[in-house]
């Protein structure tokens, strides 16, 4: 028996003799002990091979194969989506607000003051953050700001009469994604500034601490006064002067001159500078400063002073030059 386990297991051929075949099993003969634990270490081999080969490939591939395996997880991301598409629409929400309040926010135009730079119904995009920092409105800027008392009528906004959109134009209008048609704001050009002199008279041109501006931006057919001519009238710091580009259909400063504040508006009621028509695509445009506001000498040189303030202080200097010569003299 063990002779023949171990001729199987080297594969080597045997003489036909009786001798060969003694020789080779004396030669070769080993204790019975070693010969069976040999031939159990061959069956351990082989039943752990059997255990994990094609066996156990073919489990782990069916493992794989198995619709069952796959469902739970792909249910489980479904699940994960819809828990967090409110987290995601409320971070939304929240950046929009963010934005509406410090960065950019959109206003719609409802008159025809300001043809033909804006036109009824275009949304423009205003510019909330440089005056968080300190920037205060230019020459030439459009601007949007809030009515500084008795500009327009109390009279409410119109409203759609359907619940569910006012609801939803309200939501959309407090995170900054649609105007407002609750708020009372107003958008013009601030022709000057805190410190500056505005004029004019007859049909133009308007002057701006003596120097005439050059407007192409009136409306076609206007004069530069319209029909309402001023001034001189002296800008208070801290206030500007505003006026629609169209002008014979604008109540700008010209007309509330007799209102506190003679027709100016506080600078604290600016809410930003509108630089981008944005909607509809058709009128897109940017809002530059026009060139005529770069003119040298545009600026005023010096604190507006009216001539009965200066004769008062020059009177009220006189005893201090004559006292200071007397000091000198001596």
């Amino acid at each position: 028996m063990g002779d023949l386990v171990i001729g199987a297991r080297s594969g080597a051929g045997e003489p036909e003799g009786a001798g060969g075949r003694t020789a080779r099993s004396a030669e070769s003969a080993e204790p019975a002990d070693s010969v069976e634990d040999t031939v159990a270490q061959s069956a351990e081999d082989q039943g752990s091979g059997a255990d994990d080969g094609p066996g156990s490939t073919a489990g782990e591939q069916a493992g794989q194969d198995t619709p069952g395996a796959v469902e739970p997880s792909r249910e489980r991301k479904q699940r994960s989506f819809w828990k967090e598409l409110p987290i995601l629409i409320g971070i939304a929400l929240i950046l929009a607000l963010v934005i509406k309040t410090f960065f950019v926010q959109a206003f719609s135009i409802p008159s025809e003051s300001m043809q033909n730079t804006l036109q009824v119904g275009d949304r423009v995009l205003v510019d909330k953050l440089t005056p968080w920092f300190g920037s205060e409105p230019e020459r030439g800027d459009v601007v949007v700001f809030h009515d500084p008392g008795g500009w327009l009528n109390d009279e409410p906004a119109p409203q759609s009469n359907n619940s569910f959109v006012r609801g939803l134009q309200d939501v959309l209008s407090f995170v900054g994604l649609m105007p407002s048609a609750n708020e009372k704001d107003l958008i013009k050009r601030v022709i000057a500034v805190g410190g500056d002199t505005v004029e004019c008279e007859g049909e133009g041109p308007v002057k701006v601490n003596g120097i005439a501006l050059d407007e192409p931006y009136v409306f076609p057919g206007n004069t530069p006064c319209g029909t309402k001519q001023f001034g001189p009238v002296h800008v208070p710091d801290g206030r500007i002067w505003v006026m629609g580009d169209h002008r014979g259909d604008s109540l700008d400063s010209r007309y509330h001159m007799d209102q506190p504040g003679g027709g100016t508006v506080p600078v604290s009621d600016v809410v930003g500078r509108a630089f981008v028509v944005a909607w509809p695509l058709g009128h897109w445009a940017t809002l530059p400063v026009p060139d005529t506001f770069d003119q040298k000498g545009l600026a005023a040189l010096a604190p507006y002073t009216p001539p009965a303030a200066g004769a008062v202080g020059a009177v009220g200097m006189l005893p201090l030059v004559r006292w200071m010569r007397r000091r000198r003299d001596s």
